[in-house]
This record gives C-alpha cells, structure tokens and sequence, in this order.
C-alpha cells in the first residue's frame, strides 16, 4: 500500500522528515558554534600570560581555526564510508557527543599545544556530521525540494557562527575565556543521544547498470574502479567542490577576523564588536534560503540553474567585497559589507544540491565528504590562516596599525570568489550531461 507521502516524494511522513530536519539543523547550529566561539575570544588568548591569556598571534589563533578544518580533511572520507555504509543516525550521535566533549575541553588548555590539539579533536568529531546530514536530508525529503530544504539547512551555520562568536565573546567578558569553552559545550552532549533513537534509510547497495551481450540491461556490484570513475567522469561534481572551496576560503577569513578588525579599527569590546558582525553574517540566514528560492524558480527554465545562479551571487559578493576595502570606510564600509553577507551564502543551496544530484544514490555521503575534504583543504583551513600570517607579515614589515595589517589580507579576499565563481560557471557546462547518467536507485525506510 502507498502512503500519501510517499506519492509526494517523501521517504518517511512529512511530519517525521520535518523532525530530522528540525534535530539536524539545530545541531549544525551547534557544529558552527563551536568551530567559531575562538572568533570571540582571540584578544584573550592574545593577552599576555599575566593577564589570564596565552600570548598568542594572529597566526597563532588563525591556527587554532585550521587544526580543526585539517582534522575533517583527514577524517571526513573514511568516516562518510562508515556513515555510508553503516547507521548513519547512530554514527552521528557518536560524533556530536565526541566534538562536544573535545570543545569541552579546550578550557582546560594552558599553552598552545594543548589548545591546538583539543581543537584537533574538536575537528575529528565534527569530521562526518555533515556527509551524513546531507544524505539523510536527501533521502528524506522529495527532489524537487533539494535546493530549498538544503538552503535552509544551511542557514544554520550563519546563525551558529554568530551563536558561537557572540556568546564566546558574551561569556568570556563576564566570566573568562575559559568558561566560553565549557558553556558552549554543554547543548551538543546532552542533545546528541537524540540520533540514538531516529530513524534511517536502508543502506543502499552500490550496483550499476550494464548491458549483457544480449543488450539486456542488468545489475552488477561497483568495484573500487567503479567508484572512483563514477567521480572522475563527473565534471560538474568536481567544479562544483573547487568552486566552493573558493568561496569558503573568503567566508571563513571574514568569520574569524572581522570581528578582531572592528575590535582593532573602532575600539569596540568584543561583545560589541561581535554583535556588529553578527548582522552581516545573520543575512546569510536569508541569503541561503532566498538563494535556493532563486535557484528552483530559475530552474524550471533553466536546466544548469543550480550552477549557474552560484556564478552570478558568488561574483557579485566578491564586487561588494572588493568595493568595502579599496573604496569604502566606516558606516559606509559596513553597510556594503551587509550587502556582501546577503549575497556570500547564495550559492550553498545550488551546489550542495548539486554534490547529491549526479552521483550514485549509494554514494551521497562520500560526495559530501569530497567537497567538504577540498573545501576545507583548499579553502576553510586556509583561509583565517593566510589572513593572520598577511596581517602578522605587514605590522612587522610595514609598523602599521594592526587594524591595517589585517585589511591588508582582505583585499586579496575578492580574487578567490571570483575564482570560485568561475568554476561554478564551467560546471554549469556539464551538469545537464551528468544528471542524465545518473543511477536511479529506489530508497527505502528502515522497518
């Protein structure tokens, strides 16, 4: 017998599909957070050991971001396999609880070994929790609503850079860097064992279509070669993970800097300096979701609209971007910076759905682990990093102010969204041609 939602696409009841989503979305909120609480704490961990801090640089604490996106470059292709093959709810309910333990305790840390190698840890737990939601999101939810639950979906991280960075900035004037660290530990262990008792969709066995010498189509088991030519022959895939290694390198520089910038340029505390960056990066909560809107009513005219559309947001962000630090200063400067925040986070919605169109249903969350393995190799760990060695490179060189050394890296910034932009736009080339080569696999709930 088929149910109503099933007849509309769904794979569970809209109701249930809608409750994941809502326990996904929370804890990608979580996910962000604690990534980016360090954005909120960098003057404390710069100040000197007498005043309670560790004496770091700007490299140093650009580091402490990349320990954790080296981590998931690592990890987050074997333990997509696991997740693939394996429980993907169980799976990740074991690596929430493990990242939340690991943010837990960077309080602890008392040099920069220690709290370079807590936010290691940090890392090797977020490593499979994104794979894994994609693939539970796709499976759940009907094609045609890809792009829009996927941008939503995304729309937590805004939301869970600007938790983290606020409340570590919140918390650690009040109470001390450390006790940053400890708090924001605390929602991602206790919500974690909800994944205990979810459910999930039955493994997809990896087959694929031939024709026997009769020119009869059959099922044959993907070999190893398989599976790697099931990548390699998809162009549009793998544009679409360079493109947008491009633009997470930009995003994740303005995430963790812009707030020390403010701190350095107008002489803001870092609560306020927080909640200032807080609106340009609470647009994205807008900016994903407006652009997965913009990507599925441009798609019903345009097949490559989910490459396409990226191309166009992901340039015009780097115009803004490009304007805010070569043309434009104080109110002005943030006001085009606002502009910029709404615009940054349009391309998600298209090329996350994209990363799950043109691949073998049964590979969904190795494709999500290879974009985000470039994207953090290329793109997220490099990123804070190149910004704070720019910046520590031009006040030694140059004795500029330290607001100034980091503008210096920002105006590189631009350049790499324009790439990404262009890489986008290549693979809106092949994307038609991939689509249709598709397996076309029949999902199934768990009993």
């Amino acid at each position: 017998m088929t149910n109503s939602y099933t007849k509309e696409g769904y794979l569970v009841s809209k109701r249930y599909a809608y409750y994941v989503f809502f326990v996904l979305f929370i804890i990608y909120m979580i996910d962000y957070a604690d990534r980016y609480v360090i954005s909120g704490l960098i003057p404390y961990l710069k100040a000197p050991l007498a005043e309670g801090g560790l004496a770091f640089s700007d490299g140093d604490c650009g580091l402490l971001v990349s320990a954790v996106y080296w981590s998931i470059v690592v990890l987050t292709f074997p333990l997509s396999i696991i997740i693939d093959r394996w429980r993907r709810t169980r799976s990740l309910g074991i690596l929430v609880f493990l990242w939340s333990l690991a943010t837990g305790s960077c309080a602890f840390a008392m040099n920069f070994r220690q709290l370079f190698t807590a936010r290691v840890a940090v890392g090797i737990g977020e490593s499979g929790y994104v794979p894994g939601g994609y693939s539970l999101i796709s499976a759940f939810f009907p094609e045609k609503k890809r792009e829009l639950m996927m941008g939503i979906w995304n729309g937590a991280i805004p939301l869970g850079i600007v938790m983290g960075s606020v409340l570590g900035g919140i918390i650690a004037v009040n109470l001390g860097w450390r006790h940053a660290f400890g708090i924001m530990a605390i929602p991602g262990l206790v919500l974690a064992f909800l994944f205990f008792f979810m459910k999930d969709y039955k493994t997809v066995e990896l087959l694929r279509t031939v024709t026997d010498a009769k020119n009869k189509p059959q099922k044959i088991k993907m070999k190893v070669i398989d599976i790697i030519k099931e990548f390699l022959n998809t162009p549009s895939l793998l544009l679409t993970y360079f493109g947008y290694a491009g633009c997470v390198f930009v995003t994740n520089s303005l995430i963790l800097w812009l707030p020390a910038y403010f701190n350095r340029m107008e002489g803001l505390a870092m609560d306020k300096a927080t909640m200032k960056v807080s609106i340009i990066f609470l647009l994205a909560v807008v900016g994903a979701p407006l652009g997965g809107i913009i990507t599925n009513a441009l798609r019903k005219r345009v097949k490559t609209a989910r490459l396409l559309f990226p191309a166009i947001s992901t340039f015009t962000a780097a115009l803004l971007l490009f304007a805010a630090f070569h043309f434009f200063a104080g109110k002005a400067q943030y006001f085009v910076l606002i502009a910029m925040g709404l615009f940054i986070p349009m391309f998600v919605a298209g090329s996350a759905a994209v990363t799950q169109d043109v691949i073998h249903p049964g590979l969904r969350s190795v494709s999500q682990s290879l974009n985000i393995v470039t994207q953090n190799l290329l793109g997220a760990s490099l990123g804070p990093l190149f910004i704070g060695l720019v910046s520590d490179h031009y006040i030694r060189k140059f004795n500029v102010d330290p607001a100034m050394g980091l503008v210096a890296g920002f105006k590189f910034l631009p350049i790499f969204l324009t790439v990404g932009a262009l890489f986008f736009l290549a693979g809106s080339f092949f994307y038609v041609r991939d689509l249709a080569k598709v397996e076309r696999v029949e999902l199934k709930p768990e009993d």
